[in-house]
């Protein structure tokens, strides 16, 4: 048996839920939340196998749901549901630990076999979503490296560029050594350099301390 807990602000669409997972033999609704709150207290009890939520709920903004849920829960497993259709919240929604996506205008066997897929620990990728995620991963493979910095690490970058050292950096920017060692580390990866030499050259052949 699937042991399902469910959260979303609207009872007619908890009803709703209700409706199509008590249809199926092998799956039970084990809890109901109505907000942020309640959810984490009853995800807090070790009676479930899939937490089935909304992501926009009092008490809550976007895929803070998600955080808070797998801040606590890691290995719990939550299909996210959204009013927004996958092309607007579905990569934020899995980037953010979701093991599924399901768009609340899809049909009721869709979300049953997401239910059933996310349960047996694999991630449920509706074909809307598999054809964005391709596309996603196409276009992050056609972007030069350095777009793929953070803003943090971008500042980092041009700082070394200027020739600041570590601890003069970590000053300005009121962080730790440590922290900006990540950051310079995270850098180095992501453009492909082994050196401080090799990120001067690659911000000046790119021109990205200039903006």
């Amino acid at each position: 048996m699937i042991r399902v807990l469910i959260a979303d602000d609207h009872t007619l669409f908890r009803l709703g839920l209700k409706a199509v997972i008590d249809a199926e033999a092998e799956i039970e609704i084990a809890g109901e939340a109505r907000n942020l709150d309640e959810l984490l207290q009853l995800a807090a009890r070790p009676n479930y196998d899939v937490v089935v939520t909304d992501l926009r709920m009092p008490g809550s903004e976007g895929v803070e749901v998600l955080q808070a849920l797998k801040t606590r829960w890691p290995r719990l497993p939550v299909l996210a549901l959204s009013v927004y259709s996958e092309d607007q919240y579905a990569v934020r929604a899995l980037r953010a630990g979701a093991a599924g996506y399901v768009s609340k205008s899809s049909g009721a066997e869709e979300l049953v076999e997401a239910i059933r897929t996310v349960a047996s620990g694999r991630m449920f990728v509706s074909q809307a979503l598999a054809q964005i995620l391709a596309n996603w991963l196409e276009d992050l493979q056609q972007v030069p490296p350095h777009e793929t910095l953070s803003e943090r690490e971008r500042a980092v970058l041009c700082m070394l560029a200027s020739g600041m050292s570590l601890s003069e950096i970590a000053g300005h920017l009121a962080l730790s050594i440590k922290t900006v060692s990540t950051y310079k580390a995270r850098t180095l990866k992501k453009l492909n350099a082994a050196t401080n030499a090799d990120l001067i050259a690659y911000a000046v052949r790119h021109q990205l301390c200039d903006r």
